[in-house]
């Protein structure tokens, strides 16, 4: 049998030795953790979602006809009232076919003025060719008057008969040619009116889109209006959330731009349609109150309460860990980590009630952060810290 020389044996002997020291360790030196105290507190379940801010109506203030964009009065920025001009096309020539129209209503007023005289003297004709119709028919009648003369008042009376109608049909047509330019005055008007472009309501300007010298065309975007009574946040939540919510439950947003600090709000309105990919769905937070400075699309996740308890036994909700989809924590017991089952009640973000396995005055451990191996049953332990509520 060959022997080994000690030589080569010592490196082993070292590595065996380490080996046994850290597994000694391992085992019996304990292990550092975090500690909390169990108490009685107050517990909110919360629904969180991350969506953008958003005006409920926004919307593009664009011309309805063609024309050179003449005026842009205010800029992004700019708050409005309803009602205010925001941007003016050139109406030159839009004017003039103001005038003309007027020119030609005016015409066919006259007209009908004209034509009504002539029905007045039409029919003052036809009433004297009448007197003398009939005074000829009686001195037929009598032998005094020849045949030639009755002859001649009849005629007459069918002349004046037939002015009196066609001066009625003048009148019916120059009725209809001021019913035409009447309506061809508005609609030019309305084309005129077209040239002024102004805020459907109170809001603010947050886009300016064209400058004035350039032709605009119907539906051109020359600025963009949102009405600022209504502006949320337009968040995407998990659909498992969604037996829990409802229009009017209280609500904080955290703007990316403000971690710090918290907006009040409430649900305003509920999404009736998920997403097929992601499985959320959007709620409206409505927030009470604005940054100083703010912009839509802008990021903020939104806490919305589903619930409320107080005086229930309470715990941080890092310190739950979970065995075969059972949740429990570990228990400081004579210095080592005992699992222990416990029943959850109603799930915060940042605690957790817990309505039986736990009471008040109950120490419960965790590891350290940075701490990579998980605590074991029976395991020994030290506190390194407290942690906070």
């Amino acid at each position: 049998m060959k022997r080994i020389s000690p030589g080569k044996l010592l490196p082993w002997l070292v590595v065996i030795g380490v080996v046994a020291l850290a597994g000694y360790r391992l085992k019996f030196n304990p292990t550092p953790v975090v500690a909390h105290t169990v108490t009685t507190g107050e517990v909110r379940g919360e629904v969180m979602g991350t969506g953008t801010l958003e005006a409920r109506v926004k919307t593009v203030i664009s011309p309805r006809i063609q024309e050179r964009l003449a005026e842009v009065l205010v800029d992004q920025g700019d708050p409005v009232k309803a009602g205010q001009l925001l941007a003016r096309l050139d109406d030159g020539p839009t004017r003039r076919q103001v005038a003309i129209a007027e020119a030609a209503l005016a015409s066919a007023q006259a007209t009908v003025e004209r034509v009504r005289a002539d029905e007045a003297r039409a029919q003052a004709v036809l009433q004297q060719a009448r007197l003398d119709h009939n005074r000829a028919t009686e001195l037929l009648a009598g032998k005094i008057a020849a045949q030639a003369d009755f002859d001649k008042t009849a005629e007459a009376l069918r002349v004046a008969e037939a002015d009196l109608k066609r001066t009625q049909s003048a009148i019916v047509e120059a009725e209809s040619q001021v019913l035409t330019a009447d309506k061809t005055l508005q609609y030019q008007r309305e084309l005129l009116a077209f040239t002024e472009m102004r805020s459907p309501y109170d809001g603010l300007v947050t886009r300016r889109d064209r400058d004035p010298g350039g032709v605009v065309v119907p539906g051109a975007s020359i600025l963009q209006v949102v009405a600022t009574n209504e502006i949320w946040v337009s968040a995407w939540v998990d659909e498992t959330a969604m037996a829990g919510l409802r229009e009017g439950q209280p609500a904080r947003a955290v703007f990316r731009s403000e971690p710090a600090k918290i907006y009040p709000g409430e649900v305003a309105r509920l999404g009736r349609e998920a997403d097929r990919e992601t499985r959320e769905f959007v709620v409206d937070v409505r927030v009470k109150e604005l940054p100083a400075n703010w912009t839509l699309g802008q990021r903020a996740e939104v806490f919305i309460e589903t619930g409320r308890k107080t005086n229930v036994v309470e715990l941080p909700a890092e310190f739950v860990r979970w065995r075969e989809g059972k949740p429990g924590v570990f228990v400081n017991h004579q210095g080592r980590a005992r699992w222990r089952e416990i029943t959850l009640g109603l799930r915060g973000r940042q605690s957790v009630e817990v309505t039986q396995g736990l009471s008040a005055g109950d120490q419960i451990v965790r590891p350290i952060e940075g701490q990579k191996q998980p605590l074991t049953d029976g395991q020994r332990v030290v506190t390194k810290g407290n942690a906070t509520s």
